[in-house]
């Protein structure tokens, strides 16, 4: 009994371990240009039920704010555009922005990023007071003393990018290098990202005789671009390495992106169908815990545009048809706002070979699920016959996943035959000489928990 405890004691702390370290880069942005949405509190629900922690919206709404107490929903809130110019030529109006919409909901509301403008153009009127409206907001934080919890940043878009083919010559347009460079240089020195609205739809019906709509899908295509070591098989990689080699040509080579806005509309257009935007919506999800080839293995904070369909969008009809669920609050598609593990998330090497391939969201996904068939064990009453042995499903015992999981942690710490002798003992010891009395009938392969895959047996 002593031995099993301690075992449910060590996959709790792996468990707050893994969650603390691999929390899921997907959030949502929550539009609401429409006559027709439900009420924040149920849009919240909504999040909540479908496993979404992290929030994008566009103004300040106290609606939205009071619906999130009691949440753990991450908020992004945006600056409106028409707010720039009085933000950048009053502090007093700064200061006052800052208090009425973020420090009176601080102690509810976990603010993530202040995003001053959203796709402001360096021929904006509002673009001459983008930098100052970002230091006023900056200041205003700090006056509340919450400038090392939130951060100031600003969305662009894509087309900022004067070259983007191949990625490693992506570089911003002259036209918009004044404008551009300052607020690079604010967000490096305040260890702040860049916000990108990132849409491989738009790229691809600018260019439909060029680009492969798989390409832009991240589907399976014969279109690779190689740009020096580097090898692209989708649309959104390439375009996100120009983003990067543009930054490095700032002297911001180092500099976070987040995608704060990607998505593929489901009709009004040109390849707009069901059909296509649940191919890239579930495929984006899945895709961005690997990093890019530029910046390989690093997951990339990326929200999804948009959580419903906004009928007085304009003026393209494909804008009124980006929901990922209708107003009605019933999904569009069926797809998992959890990011399944993939190849990337474990490192690879000859010196360390992981039965089943198993990585480290899958051993999250086995804390939790060997956890709780622990906990029925436990309540039926440990048996102390020595007639119960372990069932030989060695890949599925809770202590190798522990093993497995020391070795992964191991091993990115550059200790690969560490790693290996701890996956080697500790399997050696749980399959021939502890007593646990039961089995896992599961699999380890990709998939996203399923509590009814496990069952356990008594010999």
């Amino acid at each position: 009994m002593a031995l099993m405890q301690t075992l449910v004691g060590l996959q709790i702390l792996l468990l707050f371990h893994v969650l603390g370290t691999t929390a899921q880069p997907i959030g949502v942005c929550y539009g609401t240009v429409a006559d027709n949405l439900p009420p924040p509190k149920e849009v919240v629900d909504l999040y909540e039920a479908n496993g979404i922690e992290k929030m994008r919206i566009y103004n300040p709404d106290p609606s939205i704010m009071e619906a999130l107490k009691g949440s753990n929903i991450e908020l992004v809130v945006g600056v409106p555009n028409e707010d720039i110019q009085t933000l950048a030529t009053s502090e007093p109006s700064a200061i006052q922005w800052v208090q009425n919409n973020i420090q009176t909901h601080t102690n509810y509301v976990k603010f993530r990023y202040i995003v001053v403008g959203n796709e402001i153009m360096p021929n904006d009127q509002q673009a001459q007071f983008m930098f100052r409206a970002m230091q006023n907001i900056y200041a205003a934080l700090v006056s509340f003393k919450l400038h090392t919890k939130i951060k100031v940043s600003t969305a662009i878009k894509l087309s900022l990018l004067g070259s983007s083919y191949p990625p490693s010559q992506g570089s911003f347009s002259p036209s918009s290098y004044s404008y551009i460079k300052p607020i690079i240089s604010f967000l490096a020195v305040k260890d702040a990202p860049l916000l990108v609205n990132l849409y491989t739809y738009f790229t691809y019906i600018g260019d439909p005789n060029d680009i492969n709509l798989d390409f832009a899908l991240f589907s399976p295509s014969n279109t690779t671009i190689k740009d020096g070591k580097y090898e692209y098989h989708n649309l959104f990689d390439a375009s996100l390495d120009a983003v990067y080699a543009a930054l490095e040509k700032l002297d911001a080579p180092n500099l976070q992106v987040v995608v704060s806005e990607s998505g593929w509309p489901s009709d009004g257009g040109s390849a707009a169908t069901v059909l296509n935007a649940k191919l890239y919506y579930q495929n984006l999800v899945q895709h961005v815990t690997q990093g890019t080839p530029k910046r390989p293995n690093q997951a990339l904070e990326t929200y999804l545009f948009a959580m419903f369909d906004e009928d007085l969008k304009g003026p393209a009809e494909t804008e009124r048809h980006f929901g990922l669920f209708h107003p009605n609050k019933n999904p569009k598609y069926e797809i998992s706002f959890t990011s399944c593990s993939s190849e990337s998330d474990v490192p690879n090497s000859s010196a360390l070979s992981m039965k089943n391939n198993v990585e480290l969201s899958h051993i999250t996904d086995s804390v939790i699920h060997n956890f709780s068939i622990y906990s029925i064990a436990i309540s039926h009453h440990y048996p102390k016959s020595s007639s119960f042995r372990l069932l030989q499903k060695r890949p599925h015992s809770s202590v190798i996943v522990v093993a497995k999981y020391i070795a992964a942690y191991l091993f990115t710490a550059h200790v690969a035959i560490a790693a290996y002798v701890v996956t080697v003992v500790v399997e050696f010891v749980a399959t021939f000489l502890l007593p646990i009395p039961f089995s896992l009938d599961s699999s380890l392969s990709c998939h996203c928990y399923e509590p009814q895959r496990c069952r356990y047996s008594y010999i």
